[in-house]
């Protein structure tokens, strides 16, 4: 097994230099950590995470903590987080908390008693004195998905309310006149900003009511439920905003069971550009930077690991527009 030794022999550096890289403790240039880190993937060099952790170092382990794991987004985007991660040399350790406070609490006790480097917590539930508590154990934390203001947080968030405009938006371009929201849990701060995004731009329109938003709780079935509903309401309804791409899909399976084309009767579009949006006919969306997400709170962890300055507050990320069949308008 090569030790470090051998990487600072083909890295071309000292022994002290190669320990500051793998511990993340004092400075090293950016060519020269790259270095190492290249002869330490050269030599399949990996550190003893056992030894380091008793001696009171990192463990080169963080958490990512997901509020639901069967919801594709966050899948998506641990694998992102998971390779910024091993990029840098750390392990990630995925946490589902089921929307479950208790659970949430029970993890960060877990974490804190495995000496975790640092946390990505997509949470629902959590409340900033829990994010500040970590801290101030020196545990650092980086939040995506749910935007703290007012509070010494790290955040990462999507531009929501301006991607639910973008989708209204094309759906009138489209020629919609009736346009409906099947809308996520409105205590979700994603949801909400969605749900305000349609109303801002739709209260604009002649053919707008409150009836015309109906809960889908960011599911299939609830978008399916939520879709035969609203058509029970306003069977006139020629267009949809789905709050994300799960409730889009069951909003399709439930027209086509209602005999409607789309898009030929009622135009579709939903939200995130998760893998699963490519049905039939395809689904447009507006596609949150996923990737990039996953691997900026990464980045932006390790810099607060390494305790590098970093700004403690919101981050925002605009969301994409993406055009397909199920909003294109019909042939002739």
């Amino acid at each position: 097994m090569a030790t470090i030794r051998d990487v600072s022999k083909l890295a071309g550096v000292s022994v002290a230099t190669v320990s500051r890289v793998i511990n993340g403790s004092g400075y090293v240039n950016k060519e020269t950590e790259k270095a190492v880190r290249d002869a330490m993937k050269a030599l399949n060099y990996k550190p003893s995470v056992a030894a380091r952790t008793l001696a009171g170092k990192q463990s080169s382990t963080v958490a990512l903590i997901v509020p639901d794991i069967l919801n594709p987004f966050f899948p998506e985007i641990a694998r992102s987080i998971e390779d910024a991660a091993q990029e840098l040399g750390y392990t990630l350790v995925l946490c589902n908390s089921d929307n479950d406070p208790d659970k949430e609490m029970n993890y960060f006790r877990i974490l804190e008693s495995k000496h975790i480097d640092g946390i990505i917590i997509a949470s629902y539930t959590i409340v900033p004195r829990q994010i500040m508590d970590l801290q101030e154990k020196s545990i650092p934390v980086v939040v995506i998905d749910n935007p703290l203001p007012g509070y010494p947080i790290l955040s990462l968030v999507t531009k929501h309310r301006e991607g639910a405009r973008k989708a209204v938006r094309h759906l009138i371009d489209q020629g919609c006149r009736k346009i409906a929201h099947i809308c996520g849990p409105l205590h979700v701060y994603s949801a909400r900003e969605r749900a305000l995004g349609y109303e801002e731009v739709c209260r604009g329109q002649g053919n707008f009511a409150p009836s015309l938003i109906y809960p889908g709780d960011f599911r299939i079935d609830g978008g399916y439920e939520a879709m035969i509903r609203l058509f029970e309401q306003h069977p006139d309804i020629d267009g949809v905003f789905a709050g994300n791409d799960l409730m889009a899909i069951g909003a399709l399976k439930a027209l086509y069971h209602m005999g409607k084309s789309v898009p030929d009767d009622v135009k579709l579009i939903g939200y995130d550009g998760i893998s699963l949006s490519m049905v039939v006919p395809e689904l447009s969306t507006v596609a949150q930077p996923m990737s990039k997400m996953g691997k900026l709170a990464m980045n932006f962890l390790m810099k607060l690991i390494r305790k590098e300055p970093v700004e403690l507050t919101i981050h925002e990320l605009e969301a994409e527009l993406i055009i397909r069949k199920s909003t294109s308008k019909p042939v002739g």
